[in-house]
């Protein structure tokens, strides 16, 4: 049986290397995905081709320079794995630089649900801009 804290380690190892069809094979058909904040890629996703449309989004936006690491181990209560990260991202005219934390919930060997809190949202609107 695989574990959340394996699939979580699986996604953010292939997530870190930019390897976008191993973190796309750990999303349920049926994942829900809750992106913080108040801009184009904001909101609940429903599905592994709507999450999967969000991230080449902001890979398109950010002119291929997002990048995400975890910035402490990850931690594991139950079914849920929290991680704590950093991310970047350049574009023509504008940078930025976050943490936050993310929450993934495993069942059966597949990430069906995530939460994704940012210490600063007026950041993040301000880079990705309205839709």
């Amino acid at each position: 049986m695989t574990t959340p804290l394996a699939v979580a380690t699986t996604y953010f190892d292939a997530l870190e290397a930019g390897d976008f069809a191993t973190v796309a094979a750990q999303f349920s058909d049926d994942v829900v995905w809750h992106q913080p904040g108040g801009n184009r890629f904001s909101g609940v996703h429903r599905g592994s081709e709507a999450v999967g449309a969000m991230l080449g989004g902001m890979m398109s936006v950010s002119e291929g320079t997002f990048a995400l690491k975890r910035s402490a181990p990850l931690m594991v209560n139950g079914d849920v794995v929290a991680a704590s990260v950093h991310w970047t991202a350049r574009r023509s005219g504008a940078e930025m630089d976050g943490t936050g934390i993310d929450l993934m919930r495993v069942a059966d060997g597949k990430v069906v649900e995530v939460w994704l809190f940012t210490a600063d949202p007026a950041e993040e609107d301000a880079f990705w801009g309205q839709g």
